[in-house]
């Protein structure tokens, strides 16, 4: 599932090898990130989930997909 691969791949990106692999495994978590949002997105569309649990979960997913983005343009700002 999308949600557990984004935490993987943080914790893959913290053993990076490189800045270039650290951005580029965080990359991965960000896509994830978007596509678990997609996923719920898609099950409260369904009626599969309540709008109060979309939004908790969107929410949630949501403020981690900024802080990976954040990350990425603050380590890509540094002299790679």
């Amino acid at each position: 599932m999308s949600e557990t691969s984004v935490g993987a791949n943080i914790r893959e990106a913290l053993n990076g090898q490189s800045k270039r692999d650290f951005i580029h495994k965080l990359s991965i978590s960000q896509k994830e990130c978007d596509k678990t949002i997609y996923w719920l997105e898609l099950l409260f569309t369904t009626e599969y989930i309540s709008k109060e649990e979309f939004e908790d979960v969107r929410n949630q997913a949501s403020e981690i997909l900024k802080i990976i983005r954040s990350i990425i343009l603050t380590t890509k700002s540094k002299n790679l």
